[in-house]
């Protein structure tokens, strides 16, 4: 009996190793329960194609849920695709716009935990996603080139191998890509490598500061929430973050007073988000190649810097009322699960988008691939870092639209970015990092990797208008046109027709919202319309005059351009039309008039030439038949 004992045991021991790890295979991985990593497994699993999303706590969305950045900045008049959906959601839990316009800077602020909820219904509403909580990233699965999945320990501490045929990296710090061996940079690059005219003369290590949220809670008039003083506690590190405590005039004079500073994070429910620039609660540190524990003891002191600010808010300004909200975070302190990072890794991928590219997107080309917009102005914290420079912010800028090639790397295959990892300059990080934008990314790195496995290609080789062309579907814009936006009557071919520059835009710097224009309503001359088909095709060659185009003109031109396209190409891929038939349309539609306007021309391109789809792009937006 002892003998039988002891090898039922030894076989016993002997199954440990096989229960401790498992193995579980997926089409699309996506690493991280971040922003940008819930909007790519969300919208891979909506396009058919099985989807893990790994998350490395209990949580969804990042940075406006786990993180507690839950005051949104930027396209608030780009409402674009899962962001849109998020905000319409947020909308509905709050009662409308009009609720949550809470602060000064943000016109979208909410409890966090909403949004960990709201992120959670749209995963849980797609069949082909799975989300995997509690999963630690550790390291990479690669065969030759080509990522193949990645390895976890789950709360047990489990290691489990996740094999996949797309791999996202949606890290807060670029961990996978990293791992993956794709080259990229960290900090700031010299002006004369990137052709910002930035001032900065040499490359370095510098990344912007980084934030420990807090939620304050108003626990009512009379209540005593003060914490215990934090060891190391000074009032004068704060001196300066608002005119009720403003001391030493050599320092910058603050703008706001102590109530519109926290009027700023203003959330529902008579809560604040503790986020506040220069002399508030930003740390300085750049742990991307720290381990494990050196991390876990920078985000400490990061912490710590926090405390202080909510002892300051409190002992010195007055807030005892304001208390650490015991009803927004699962954590024995209060805190968010993880900090906000504002800044990553950034791969070298297919195409570098850098400032040049935002303020003037017309002198290149890159525009025609846009598959995220932004509006907010580059912003960048680096208060907290007497050795970093000190100017890189507020460019005059319009808004944009992000390329396609930033989401995926030069050489390594199987894996594809998002979050604030993606292929941007380090100036340019300082707006590419906002919520939307990053939830747009992750929309679009989704549909990169549910194409390559539907198509058993590497990203690299997805169309790039076939991406586009879902995120239209899925009412994601491609141009950042304030305009023609997605309830506009012509919005998709508004945008396709934007995407080709046939007709472009106008940007404006405004404000926290810069502005991009399509113009729908207004005409436009034949010398415009003919530099625009001539830029697209040189076979195209127009001579218009300064008069204004009218719909005859329009529709001449463009049965002539199909005429000559019909007869270069044998296959007669374009329906032959006259004139006569597309003024015809135009009247049906309601478009015709005399002098044609801008959305009416943009329809009559898309539905009669279709050069959005007739004539492919390079991820630099170079045009091939």
């Amino acid at each position: 009996m002892l003998r039988k004992i002891i090898v039922l045991g030894c076989f016993a021991l002997l199954q440990l190793p096989a229960l401790a790890q498992q193995k579980l295979t997926t089409k699309v991985l996506v690493i991280g329960g971040g922003t940008g990593a819930t909007a790519a497994g969300i919208q891979s699993a909506r396009m058919g194609v099985p989807t893990i999303i790994a998350s490395e706590h209990g949580w969804l969305g990042g940075m406006v849920s786990s993180a507690g950045v839950s005051a949104i900045d930027g396209n608030h008049k780009l409402p674009s695709g899962i962001w849109n959906e998020f905000r319409e959601a947020i909308y509905k839990v709050y009662g409308g716009a009009g609720k949550v316009f809470t602060g000064w800077v943000s016109n979208t602020q909410f409890e966090p935990r909403i949004a960990d909820s709201i992120f959670k219904a749209m995963a849980k509403a797609e069949k082909q996603l799975q989300v995997q909580y509690h999963l630690t990233y550790k390291r990479i699965l690669k065969k030759g080139n080509k990522v193949i999945g990645a390895v976890f320990t789950n709360a047990k501490q489990q290691t489990i191998h996740i094999y996949a045929q797309q791999v996202v990296d949606g890290t807060d710090l670029g961990d996978a890509m990293a791992d993956a061996g794709v080259a990229h940079d960290i900090g700031m690059e010299a002006s004369s490598i990137t052709g910002e005219q930035v001032g900065v003369p040499t490359s370095n290590d510098i990344v912007q500061d980084l934030t420990y949220v807090v939620i304050l809670k108003d626990y009512g008039a009379g209540a005593d929430k003060t914490i215990p003083k934090p060891a190391n506690y000074t009032p004068t590190e704060f001196d300066g973050a608002c005119t009720n405590y403003y001391k030493d005039t050599t320092r910058k004079a603050p703008n706001v007073d102590a109530q519109k500073m926290l009027d700023y994070g203003k959330l529902p429910n008579g809560k604040y988000m503790i986020n506040w620039p220069g002399y508030g609660n930003d740390y300085y540190v750049n742990n991307i190649h720290m381990n494990a524990a050196e991390r876990a003891a920078s985000l400490q002191a990061a912490k710590e810097q926090t405390l202080r600010f909510v002892y300051f808010i409190q002992h010195e300004l007055g807030f005892k009322h304001l208390g650490i909200a015991n009803d927004e975070f699962p954590t024995v302190d209060g805190f968010p699960l993880v900090p906000y990072y504002r800044e990553s890794r950034r791969a070298k991928g297919l195409v570098r988008f850098n400032l040049n590219h935002v303020a003037q997107p017309f002198n290149s080309t890159l525009y025609r691939t846009g598959i995220a917009v932004g509006d907010y102005p580059i912003d960048h914290h680096h208060k907290k870092n007497s050795a970093a420079p000190q100017h890189l912010n507020f460019y005059p800028v319009p808004s944009y639209n992000l390329p396609l090639g930033a989401l995926i790397p030069q050489q390594v295959q199987g894996i594809i970015l998002t979050e604030k990892n993606i292929s941007v300059s380090n100036v340019v990080n300082g707006t590419t990092r906002l919520q939307p934008c990053v939830m747009l990314n992750g929309q679009a790195a989704g549909v990169v990797a549910a194409l390559a496995v539907k198509g058993n290609a590497h990203a690299a080789n997805v169309p790039v208008r076939k991406v586009q062309q879902h995120l239209l579907q899925s009412k994601a814009m491609i141009m950042p046109y304030i305009d023609a936006g997605i309830h506009h009557p012509q919005f998709e071919a508004i945008q396709k027709i934007g995407a080709t520059g046939i007709l472009k835009g106008k940007g404006i710097p405004y404000q926290w919202a810069n502005q991009t224009w399509f113009y729908p309503d207004s005409t436009l001359s034949e010398r415009t319309f003919a530099e625009g088909l001539n830029s697209f095709k040189q076979s195209w060659q127009f001579a218009g005059t300064d008069n204004i185009l009218t719909s005859e003109k329009a529709c001449e031109w463009l049965a002539a351009i199909i005429a000559q396209e019909r007869l270069q190409s044998q296959h007669k891929k374009i329906p032959a039309v006259t004139a006569a038939h597309m003024l015809a349309a135009l009247q049906q539609q309601g478009l015709y008039s005399n002098h044609i306007q801008r959305k009416s021309l943009a329809w009559l391109l898309n539905n009669f030439l279709n050069p959005f789809e007739r004539y492919a792009v390079t991820h630099e937006g170079k045009i091939y038949n």
